[in-house]
């Protein structure tokens, strides 16, 4: 069966960092697609980040997109309360993660949100943010949660894994073929300015070079922070997933 959409997904540790706390999925067969951006300045983000990747990897996919969305929310939901349970155990403040999600069916294109790391739309020459990052005001090139003064510019709002109560934001488009999508942890959006990714757009109708032309131009930067990104671009074809 040929697939209504061609894609393509890379993580990178990038020039400062030790470690890579993002996580990413690229699955085709389910018509999903994840970014995952563990939080660096809390414990093991790289646990969280792969923990919800995990676990979103094992959905089955349901022909109802509102049961599969339920069960996208349900897991990040489990996936929650499990972090807020090792974060007790552990004795820290939280384990936990950024993530967006990218959900494709016949008629339209659903993208669910937690934090910061954004989904992009690029359509007839022009670039979309989808997402809104949960941050209070402008962000900094270091984005915290839960320091002592929660109105500070910067300051994450929500993530996985951060509170006991998690509430996951969702956007829907409709489907038209020729579209793109960028999924990205902010490690691209710190290098990469909005316009940056516009022309990057423009210059790549391919997911292989456009991803290619995202992640190596942040890494040709400061390259900051961990970077990831997940591109879809969608086909002319009847098939659904």
């Amino acid at each position: 069966m040929t697939l209504p959409y061609l894609s393509a997904g890379r993580t990178e540790t990038g020039h400062v960092r030790r470690h890579n706390e993002d996580a990413i999925l690229v699955a085709d067969d389910l018509g999903l697609w994840v970014v995952a951006d563990g939080l660096g300045g809390h414990s093991a983000g790289d646990v969280a980040s792969g923990m919800i990747v995990d676990r979103l990897r094992g959905l089955p996919r349901s022909d109802d997109v509102t049961d599969f969305i339920d069960a996208i929310e349900d897991e990040l939901l489990r996936v929650n309360r499990m972090l807020r349970s090792i974060a007790r155990e552990r004795r820290v403040d939280a384990i936990a993660s950024t993530v967006v999600v990218l959900v494709h069916t016949r008629d339209m294109v659903l993208c669910g949100w937690v934090g910061d790391s954004r989904a992009y739309c690029y359509e007839e020459g022009r670039l979309r943010l989808l997402t809104r990052d949960h941050v209070h005001g402008d962000r900094g090139d270091e984005t915290r949660f839960g320091v002592a003064t929660p109105v500070a510019s910067g300051v994450l709002t929500r993530a996985v894994g951060a509170e006991d109560r998690l509430y996951v934001d969702w956007t829907l488009t409709p489907r038209r073929s020729g579209m793109r999508f960028v999924l990205c942890s902010d490690g691209i959006n710190k290098e990469l300015t909005d316009e940056d990714i516009e022309a990057c757009c423009r210059r790549h109708a391919d997911p292989a070079a456009l991803l290619a032309s995202l992640v190596d131009g942040a890494l040709g930067r400061a390259g900051r922070d961990n970077v990831s990104a997940v591109v879809v671009r969608l086909e002319e074809t009847e098939e659904t997933c």
